[in-house]
């Protein structure tokens, strides 16, 4: 396993938290989990055979939107290729499916008439991400305008997504 390219000590946690622009890789019994997804996305990618998962918490929709040198989870078009190396350093052999939470319009209020909310874009970018590398999409809890958390159990493939004065969820 391991988290924005180091590798914590396995045999002393079960839960990896992940923040923004960052991602992680589970094996097994680990939970990865993001909190405070407002128009961020969190793309979750399982390999249910190989028991082998992913997550990125994705900042923005494309490196025009950052200054110089990114962190691989800041954006969906490098997070994915990253997660699926790693994930296939790991051991991932089978089937790399996907989730994608997050991507609210925050502001809406604030937009100009017409215009696509970050988040907005920010889905688009991951759908296109995971679409480039051949990945399905099996699941979305996508858009609105309040903020999320997931957690992701990679031995399961279980994903809880609490909403901001809303409903929870399991995809």
């Amino acid at each position: 396993m391991s988290c924005g390219g180091h590798r914590p000590d396995a045999s002393r946690m079960s839960q990896i938290a992940v923040g923004s622009a960052d991602f992680a890789i589970g094996v097994g019994d680990l939970t990865l989990v993001t909190v405070g997804l407002g128009s961020c996305v969190a793309i979750v990618l399982h390999d249910a055979e190989s028991r082998v998962g992913a997550l990125a918490h994705v900042l923005l929709p494309h490196a025009a939107h950052t200054s110089g040198v990114h962190a691989a989870g800041k954006i969906a078009s490098s997070a994915v290729p990253a997660m699926l190396q790693q994930m296939r350093a790991e051991g991932s052999t089978g089937e790399v499916q996907a989730r994608l939470v997050g991507g609210a319009s925050m502001f809406a209020p604030l937009l100009r008439q017409g215009a696509m909310s970050i988040g907005a874009r920010n889905v688009q970018a991951c759908r296109l991400a995971c679409a480039h590398h051949g990945i399905p999409i099996v699941g979305e809890a996508v858009g609105g305008e309040r903020g999320r958390s997931v957690r992701f159990e990679v031995r399961t493939g279980r994903l809880a997504i609490r909403t901001v004065l809303g409903p929870d969820l399991v995809l």
